[in-house]
């Protein structure tokens, strides 16, 4: 909300009320808890009619502090609530002089100054990063709407840059934008987002979750340019800060606190295809795209019903359409045979046709109005209920019947919508909801992805998800919703996409092509090519199909160009992978996460890394023509093997089968023997290419199994002129491609001499170390 007019003045209506002076400072436990008033409270007079705050500090993990803010304690808080993970064993340290109260976990800390001048400061071994000053947060009150907020502004230093809060499509650095955390229905060409989380962080290396599933009003750099203003409606604020130093440690320690993503299947990296949306499908044209890509030799790896496998008008009834599916369980064994998974759309939504809604009406499954009756509207489906995820019973009753589907052959599902959730409901657990209006994403995909963990496995399990709300990183995968064919929806994608990593998700997709109208064929090569270097890849349409032999020929070159890529990517890819579920590190990653040191990259929303040695930019014109800027260091384009030199902007031009995929320096890369599929075993045929590794450093590469341990470990180890090569676990049939050597003068194996690259054979079994003269 907006609070100030100008520097001096506030908005007509309010009455704002600050801590301004430290009364008392208590520990209870490991909590420290300070009070405070509005105003001089030292004199017994002065303690009659005033407010008193009361600040809980605390630390629900190391290195995070808790920051609770309240005015009235006695308002009722029926949930739901963020699932975070605190742990009660937090080793904390508290400091209470004259001069201030201190609460310390880890390197981080929080300090209260005591005196006239109230100031409210975080600091990391003892160096001040963020805080507020006098006046900067409190209580409002709105005589305009009657209803109260809290607030709080945290102060941006010079040249401090903020992202995240979901995946937002506006600029990426979120300065100067006002952002309310409330999921809608509103494509990637607005403001609005499908996936809302009050999450931030900063170039400076800490981050803030807003613990607050309702809505969150924030002011990035805009009403006070150099602060942070959030705001709730209600009687207390709660928030937590999180220190880095990195922001790949921020990170970390937020999905620490909010939960992992999980790491999908192998095969859910390979390429998807739909239906598409509104399109006219049967088994005959679903057999026709499978079969039209095989005969192009363009490798499929999922093939996914949209919509329109169940009738119309009975979404959902989770029946297939016999009309236009008579043998739905023999065309799904028919299309298993031809080595594909198969995924099928569905929402949390009963239209008032499907045969579910009267028995989800009279079991009191639906959601209802306060006066009990079902709440409908006819937006999406006509007549359509919602169904209500608080109640257990629904809950299993939903669940059944993905399980029968699941017993049919489908192996996973896109779980669409869930934005559009409304406040004038009463929830079967009393749930508030303003607060599930965003945390009913979560409690959506979690029922998904326990069905496909209790009927797959955990290790097979994955959805495709639009809407999110904190902690639903941990059921994979998210895209980013309905995009137009055309370069500018491409480019507000990514940024989409960099966005939601950047707010604890680790795996992300978008509709090859654009999602609303038909691209170019331009467009469309442009796009597969950027799409089949992100962690996941699906075509998918709304009015027309996405088969590439739809554009022109050289679609179906390009298509099958970067998707082979990408199968023989899949050693490193899911490597990174495991890298994002263990550690919470994006497999697409903002230039600002890898290198946080150089200020060149804060800005940078074009490009991005592919894990943690691939930069990739994505060109969006027609031309060809892409402009990308390099870190430090040398970086050799991936097959093309030319050497530019970083701490500069590039400028080149890109045929259709071509971006710009640099590798930095010092990197040691697998790729796996298969271009026709990404589950293999990527340990066995591999050609390990070695990148420009400096004297005295050394290179590994950990090439994963499929369950994401590692099979086999290559060291490669530069002294002066000499590498050292060791090979570690199992593996058979690997050969180590040096490239940019521009002198070979003996190897042991076979090498080329004097090319840009030389190849050494090594042994196809055992450990053992032998060496190679530069």
């Amino acid at each position: 909300m907006k609070i100030s007019d100008g520097n001096w003045l506030i908005q007509p209506g309010l009455t704002l009320i600050h801590p301004i002076q430290v009364f008392d400072v208590e520990q209870r436990g490991n909590e420290m808890v300070v009070y405070a008033a509005p105003r001089d409270a030292r004199e017994r007079a002065w303690q009659l009619d005033t407010p008193l705050f009361t600040l809980r500090f605390f630390s629900p993990q190391e290195g995070v502090i808790g920051v609770r803010l309240e005015h009235f304690q006695g308002a009722v808080n029926n949930g739901p609530r963020y699932p975070l993970n605190v742990l009660t064993d937090v080793r904390v340290e508290m400091q209470n002089s004259a001069d201030y109260a201190e609460l310390k976990s880890g390197n981080l800390s929080v300090r209260v100054t005591k005196g006239e001048s109230w100031a409210l400061d975080f600091l990391r071994n003892g160096e001040r990063i963020t805080g507020s000053q006098v006046k900067n947060n409190g209580y409002v009150q709105d005589s305009n709407s009657a209803r109260n907020y809290m607030f709080e502004r945290l102060d941006l230093g010079v040249g401090e840059t903020v992202y995240g809060l979901g995946e937002r499509f506006t600029a990426l650095v979120r300065n100067g934008q006002t952002v309310e955390t409330w999921n809608r229905d509103g494509g990637t060409s607005t403001e609005q987002a499908y996936k809302n989380i009050p999450f931030y962080l900063t170039n400076r290396g800490y981050g803030v979750l807003v613990n607050h599933p309702e809505c969150v009003s924030f002011e990035i750099g805009s009403e006070k340019v150099s602060k942070v203003q959030f705001s709730v409606e209600g009687e207390y604020l709660e928030y937590f800060v999180i220190d880095g130093p990195t922001p790949k440690a921020v990170l970390e320690r937020y999905t620490r606190f909010t939960g992992r993503p999980a790491l999908p299947p192998a095969w859910s990296f390979g390429l998807w295809l739909t239906t598409s949306f509104t399109t006219n499908y049967d088994e005959e044209t679903v057999n026709r795209f499978i079969d039209g890509m095989a005969e192009r030799n363009l490798p499929l790896h999922v093939f996914h019903f949209d919509c329109f496998w169940m009738k119309a008008f009975q979404w959902c009834d989770f029946e297939w359409d016999p009309a236009t599916f008579p043998d739905p369980e023999g065309m799904l064994r028919r299309l298993k045979a031809k080595g594909l998974k198969i995924c099928v759309w569905i929402n949390p939504y009963i239209g008032q046709k499907s045969p579910l809604f009267r028995e989800g009406m009279e079991k009191g499954y639906l959601l209802k109005r306060p006066n009990g009756a079902v709440w409908q509207w006819d937006k999406w489906q006509p007549g359509q209920g919602i169904v209500d995820f608080t109640n257990p019973a629904a809950c299993d009753w939903y669940a059944g019947h993905l399980k029968r589907l699941v017993d049919m052959g489908v192996d996973c599902f896109k779980t669409d919508f869930g934005e559009r959730i409304p406040t004038d409901v009463a929830w079967y657990d009393g749930s508030d909801p303003q607060k599930m209006h965003n945390h009913y994403a979560f409690l959506y995909n979690e029922l998904v992805w326990n069905v496909l963990k209790e009927t797959v496995g955990e290790a097979e399990a994955v959805l495709f998800a639009r809407s999110a709300s904190v902690g639903a990183q941990q059921f994979p995968v998210h895209w980013g919703g309905d995009c137009y064919a055309n370069y500018e929806s491409m480019a507000e994608s990514l940024r989409g996409g960099l966005s939601i990593g950047l707010s604890g998700f680790g795996f992300w997709s978008h509709d090859i092509g654009g999602f609303e109208n038909t691209a170019p064929a331009h467009v469309y090569k442009r796009w597969c090519a950027f799409g089949l270097l992100s962690s996941h890849s699906r075509l998918h349409g709304s009015k027309s199909y996405r088969v590439p032999w739809a554009y022109d020929d050289e679609a179906c070159d390009v298509v099958r160009h970067f998707t082979q890529l990408k199968c023989r990517l899949m050693p490193y890819l899911y490597r990174q992978s495991v890298l994002a579920h263990e550690c919470g590190t994006p497999v697409m990653r903002a230039m600002m996460l890898e290198y946080p040191e150089d200020p060149a990259c804060d800005y940078l929303d074009r490009q991005y890394m592919l894990g943690d040695s691939l930069l990739v930019a994505p060109v969006f014109s027609e031309a060809g023509d892409v402009s990308f800027y390099l870190p430090q260091g040398r970086w050799t384009h991936l097959w093309q093997n030319d050497e530019l030199t970083g701490s500069r902007w590039h400028r080149q031009r890109h045929d259709f089968l071509s971006l710009p995929v640099y590798v930095r320096d010092n990197t040691l890369l697998a790729l796996g023997s298969n271009d026709q599929k990404p589950d293999y075993a990527w340990h066995e045929g591999a050609a390990f290419q070695l990148f420009n590794l400096e004297a005295g450093r050394e290179a590994v590469c950990e090439v994963p199994s499929a369950d994401g341990a590692v099979s086999f470990t290559l060291r490669v180890k530069r002294e002066g002129n000499r590498l050292t090569v060791r090979g570690e676990g199992e593996a058979s049939g690997w050969t180590l491609c040096l490239r940019n050597v521009h002198q070979v003068e003996e190897a042991q194996g076979a090498a080329q001499s004097g090319s840009e690259w030389g190849v050494v054979l090594m042994p196809e079994h055992g450990s053992q170390s032998f060496t190679v003269t530069l």
